[in-house]
């Protein structure tokens, strides 16, 4: 998939796997190159020009696999942007430390389910370094449906940053009404979460 968006963007893009039969799911109008290797193998980047490339994705099913693939591309050929998929959320963390970008899969996937199990409160994305300031994704309640995101600012002195609706990010103006399914993520001050939370919740005092 992603290979299959990267493609139709228009994006030069090859696909190293060491099972030639994964290639079939790609789309019949994928354009890209197909490598048949190991992704930390230096012959097979090569042949997969990694001596040219821009960025570079480690997404196999194995973490140790993927590690080794990112630090070889970062590391022998200077590849500029460098991400890999995690499945231990220990070990996620550990490489991020190392100032390798990791995309930990069972922590994102643990917080979507939750989400959508508990839609109650906020999920805190974002804390600036003093703890001041917070970017959170907040739950709404039904009385908020069919309001302007200016009335929701203005109750709840929190700035919207943007909303998430239907799988899509939006930048809102002060005229967006907010629809049923809209996730509001929020800029507020750390120490006014509670009362954030609570009014984005109950809904607004003035009709």
């Amino acid at each position: 998939m992603l290979a299959d968006h990267l493609d139709k963007q228009g994006h030069s893009v090859a696909v190293v796997d060491q099972d030639a039969k994964s290639f079939r799911k790609l789309g019949p109008d994928f354009g890209g190159l197909t490598v048949k290797g190991v992704g930390f193998d230096r012959q097979t980047l090569e042949n997969a020009g990694i001596e040219r490339a821009h960025a570079f994705a480690a997404v196999s099913s194995g973490d140790n696999t993927n590690i080794l693939a990112a630090r070889v591309a970062r590391e022998t050929y200077g590849v500029e942007h460098v991400v890999a998929r995690i499945y231990d959320p220990r070990r996620a963390e550990v490489y991020q430390r190392l100032g390798i970008p990791t995309v930990a899969t069972v922590t994102w996937t643990s917080t979507q389910i939750m989400r959508a199990l508990l839609p109650m409160g906020a999920d805190t994305q974002y804390t600036d370094p003093t703890g001041t300031i917070a970017l959170a994704e907040v739950h709404i309640g039904p009385n908020w449906i069919g309001r302007r995101v200016s009335d929701f600012a203005a109750e709840t002195q929190a700035r919207v940053a943007f909303i998430t609706r239907y799988g899509t990010a939006l930048l809102p103006e002060d005229k967006t009404v907010i629809q049923d399914g809209d996730l509001l993520h929020l800029l507020f001050p750390a120490d006014q979460r509670d009362e954030i939370e609570n009014v984005a919740q109950k809904g607004p005092v003035r009709n």
